[in-house]
């Protein structure tokens, strides 16, 4: 599949993690519509456990990413903001805004920081041991690929180039401590996606944290559900019909969903742990043979490589 380039910014990153300074990554539709699928919001999980609502849930997903992102034909590379998407009132672009912010969050901490495996903090709002504000704390935290390491995340989403008053916010923002069990957090990021020119961009900053009370996040094993349940029911109630490739079809948006061999019955079994652990090891085996790093994948169809047709999109509201 076509690469697309998104250009971001990245600032206070210690050596030996991202370069600090300005540079393009390298994505396709698969990947976002992953990130689209598997990053948090509070209560996802939830939502995907009840039948039906695991596919209301992911077709929600994948078209609010079909209706606010397009690609200009094939041969074009970068993302741009639908006229659908700078038609919607200033509540809705503010929904918008923010799940894109955690979708790229999410692609950014994969792709360059090895760390795949993110939960929303708010999973483990009822056994944490401070009150959180929606000011004083991150986002999602993650799990970096082959290491003990965690990672905090502060997300955000924005119309337009973000000024230095916001940037100065989002350092902030970033600044609480978090630890997972006994594991302080090595990266504390602030991230904005944002659209200049209608282009979409990235902008990330790992301040230095302040000290002062930490936020300790309390976590099992059995957390890794939350990762990977609705992407599994989803994969499981689809059928086992699947093509020759082992991936099924979502019917009208021209997409398909797999679970790597290596993990499938982990998940069946829901066996979460297990899955992290194997897909740890056998990350570099995914990679070639078309996965994700956690053992999933989503293939985007050709029609996500053309402009979104709001025509389309008007007749299916007739």
């Amino acid at each position: 599949m076509t690469e697309l380039r998104i250009s971001f910014e990245t600032e206070g990153f210690p050596s030996g993690t991202v370069a600090n300074g300005m540079n393009d990554l390298q994505v396709t539709w698969d990947d976002i519509l992953w990130a689209a699928m598997t990053v948090g919001r509070p209560n996802r999980y939830f939502v995907f456990r009840y039948g039906d609502a695991s596919r209301y849930e992911a077709i929600f997903r994948w078209s609010l990413t079909r209706m606010a992102l397009e690609q200009r034909g094939p041969g074009a590379f970068r993302l741009r903001r639908t006229k659908a998407a700078k038609a919607l009132d200033p509540t809705e672009k503010g929904a918008v805004s923010y799940f894109l912010g955690m979708t790229f969050c999410k692609l950014f901490a994969t792709k360059l920081l090895d760390t795949p495996w993110l939960l929303h903090l708010d999973v483990f709002r009822p056994d944490l041991d401070v009150v959180l504000s929606g000011r004083s704390r991150p986002d999602l935290i993650g799990r970096q690929k082959g290491t003990a390491q965690w990672h905090a995340f502060e997300c955000k989403g924005r119309v337009s180039n973000p000024d230095l008053t916001v940037k100065r916010k989002a350092k902030e923002q970033a600044q609480c401590l978090v630890a997972v069990g006994s594991t302080s957090c090595t990266l504390h990021i602030g991230a904005i996606t944002y659209f200049q020119n209608d282009i979409l961009r990235f902008f990330w900053r790992d301040p230095e944290p302040v000290e002062g009370r930490k936020i300790r996040v309390p976590f099992t094993s059995d957390a890794w559900r939350y990762y990977y349940a609705p992407f599994a029911q989803l994969f499981f109630d689809a059928g086992s019909s699947g093509d020759k490739n082992g991936l099924v079809s979502i019917h009208g948006l021209d997409l398909q969903l797999g679970i790597h061999p290596a993990i499938a019955n982990h998940l069946k079994e829901h066996r979460w742990d297990f899955a992290v652990a194997a897909a740890a090891e056998l990350s570099d085996a995914f990679h070639q043979n078309g996965y994700q790093p956690d053992g999933l994948v989503v293939k985007a169809g050709k029609s996500w490589k053309e402009p979104f047709d709001e025509s389309s999109s008007e007749e299916h509201r007739k």
